[in-house]
This record gives C-alpha cells, structure tokens and sequence, in this order.
C-alpha cells in the first residue's frame, strides 16, 4: 500500500470519528478544531496504518512530512510560509510558539482535508451587488486607503474585494499593525446599514481578523463584540 494510499484511509477513517470542536467564534456563530480536538485521533490512526507525521519549522516556511514508516522514502510533504506575531506581554520565544502551534493546525487541516467554519461557509448565499447609497460609497474608498502609510509600504494583508474590503498595512509593528486593522473593522461597521452587512464586512476580511487573533487576542476579542453588538442592533 503506497503511502498515498495510507493517507486516503486515513482521510477516511477521520471522518468517522466523533470529534467536537472546542473553538469557538461568538461573532460569526460557529465552532472549529483547535488543535487537541483532532491530534489524538490522527495518531491513533496513523499508527495503525503505519504512518508517521513530522512537523518542521524553518526562517521562511513549515512543513507536514507524512512518512511511511513500513517504506521511509515513501513520503509526502505539505508547505506553508512560517508567519510572525506580537501578542501583547509575550516574549520572543512565546511568540515563536504561538505562531508554532498556530501553523501545525493548519498543516494537520491540509493534510487530513478538516471542513473548517462549517457554520460560517453554510450561510446565505451572498446577494448581487447593488449600489450603496451616495453617502457610504466615498467614505468607503477613504476606508480601503488607509493607513497613509500605505503608499510606501512592501506589503499588505488585505480581504477578499469587493465593497467591504479592507487593506493594511503588514510593515508595522504587531500593535500599530493591530489597531490599523481594528480601525478599518471599525470604521467599516460605520457604514454597515443591515446585518447583512456586518457579516459580510466579517466574511470578505477573515483573513485580517485571522491574522489579528494571532497578533493581539486582547483587541480581537473586543472587535468581535463590537461585530456581535452592531449585527444585535438591526
């Protein structure tokens, strides 16, 4: 049974396993895997099928190396950039640890193909664009610029486009990185004229409030319950 083979298996006997998920976003309504929720039961079938997982960080990238332990040069290696954070009153080797642990549940999520945001992913279809009234539409495009220092930055993290799309800039440090992006949220809010809205300001920038999480929990946390009490107030 080649490697490949081994993992499909895997892949399915997951799938029947009775897992809970211990995460949970209160804004968006739903629950995911943290990392412990699924762990456990992947060894306990890998060692059954004679797998091997290896998690490995480098300066530039991490990787999942499954390995067939019957054969090990049968093997499969999945990939991600390494990222950074800055949680308030850490230390570096904190910090390198919660980026660690971050980065090995998304591996763990490739490589066993986990359904994440269920909940979120399974909402109401997205409704056809219309035009905002005259009002939101230019204090939006003064939103999407922002910060000014923007122009001469080398990257920025950004959401998925459209109306409520939001663009930062990645060069700051974790705190002013951090409120640029709570800004944004906040200002976006602003303009949100339906629950409707809120969710989809929500959807379109998951990728910012992903990386906000990792970055400052403490100011995540009070922007999620600034999405949970404008979504409450329509």
């Amino acid at each position: 049974m080649s490697v490949y083979k081994k993992l499909m298996d895997a892949r399915i006997q997951l799938q029947g396993k009775a897992l809970s998920k211990s995460g949970n976003n209160k804004f968006a309504g739903y629950k995911y895997f943290e990392l412990g929720d699924f762990l456990p039961a992947i060894q306990e079938i890998f060692s059954g099928l004679g797998l091997c997982g290896v998690v490995s960080f480098g300066k530039e990238d991490a990787s999942l190396t499954i390995i067939d332990t019957d054969l090990p040069t049968d093997r499969i290696v999945i990939g991600t950039p390494m990222s950074s954070a800055a949680l308030k009153g850490c230390h570096e080797v904190q910090n390198l640890g919660a980026v660690q642990t971050y980065l090995r549940r998304y591996l763990w999520v490739t490589a066993m193909e986990i359904v994440e945001h269920d909940a979120l992913d399974s909402s109401e279809p997205l409704k056809p664009e219309t035009k905002k009234s005259t009002a939101s539409a230019p204090a939006s495009a003064a939103w999407e610029k922002m910060p000014p220092a923007k122009a001469s930055a080398k990257k920025t993290v950004e959401g998925n486009g459209g109306q409520w799309n939001i663009k930062i800039s990645d060069e700051h440090d974790g705190q002013g990185w951090a409120a640029a992006a709570v800004q944004g949220a906040e200002m976006a809010l602003q303009l949100a004229s339906s629950a409707d809205d809120v969710l989809e300001i929500f959807k379109t920038n998951r990728t910012i409030f992903e990386k906000l999480q990792l970055d400052s929990p403490a100011m995540h946390a009070t922007l999620m319950e600034k999405f949970k009490a404008t979504k409450e107030k329509f």
